[in-house]
């Protein structure tokens, strides 16, 4: 069910941090969609870690214990038409899906997400931490789609058969493959995703090269569009509204 964000349910509303009102009160605002989920049966998030053999971290079953997934978009005028800036997604438990799983049929020699993973540094200062791979030391589930610009993902470390998987992180994979590190829980994440709004490729923002010129809408109306917008933070998030302004470079 998709509804105006006006009228939201108590909970959801804590659930959306207060960003809500800070959209639907900022003028030049059109569309504020939010789909309202219902809770994921306790039964199916047993099955999903009993299929995986992991748990899922305690935030995030509670999350999708209030909604099965989470979706909201939201629209401003351009050129006197609704142009969609911000998408905010969380997949439902049945789209939480394991990347470079083994297909049942394949061609022998086939390639996989392993045969494409690349050992050299993308130059993005993380080389602290152990990058996830396609391999049996890891689970990798998809969290957050970010409308085909990459994806968030849910990673289980230290994997070892027979045994539940505990340990996760949460990292972004961007379209050259290149892992880069966000957040150690799902919380975190979280509150990330609604800083920023759901504003177009702002995971960029956490990698080395930066959210793309097409992104930003360098040169022209768009990017005044998009740095009129991203001051809708600051009358209830001030110090957050100037941070996502600097990372995604539009000052």
């Amino acid at each position: 069910m998709e509804e105006k964000i006006s009228g939201l349910k108590p909970y959801l509303e804590t659930l959306t941090l207060g960003i809500t009102k800070i959209l639907e009160t900022s003028p030049g605002v059109t569309e504020v969609n939010f789909v309202d989920k219902p809770a994921a049966e306790r039964h199916r998030i047993i099955s999903w870690e009993q299929k995986n053999n992991c748990s899922l971290p305690e935030d995030l079953k509670n999350c999708y214990l209030m909604t099965d997934g989470f979706e909201m978009t939201w629209s401003v005028k351009f050129d006197g038409n609704p142009m969609q800036l911000g998408s905010m997604e969380i997949n439902s438990i049945s789209k939480l899906s394991r990347l470079g799983e083994p297909a049942i049929y394949t061609l022998p020699n086939a390639p996989t997400l392993a045969d494409l993973e690349d050992d050299a540094d993308d130059g993005g200062g993380q080389t602290q931490r152990t990058k996830p791979s396609f391999d049996s030391h890891n689970l990798i589930f998809e969290l957050d789609p970010c409308n085909g610009n990459g994806k968030v993902c849910l990673v289980y470390r230290n994997v070892k058969k027979g045994v539940v998987s505990l340990d996760t992180e949460i990292w972004f994979l961007d379209r050259a493959l290149y892992w880069h590190f966000l957040t150690e829980t799902f919380t975190a994440y979280y509150r990330l995703l609604i800083t920023h709004l759901g504003l177009p490729q702002w995971q960029y923002a956490f990698t080395s090269y930066g959210v793309s010129p097409q992104a930003k809408g360098t040169g022209g109306e768009r990017k005044e569009t998009l740095r009129k917008y991203l001051n809708l933070l600051t009358s209830g998030a001030q110090a957050d509204g100037r941070r996502v302004t600097r990372t995604l470079g539009l000052q």
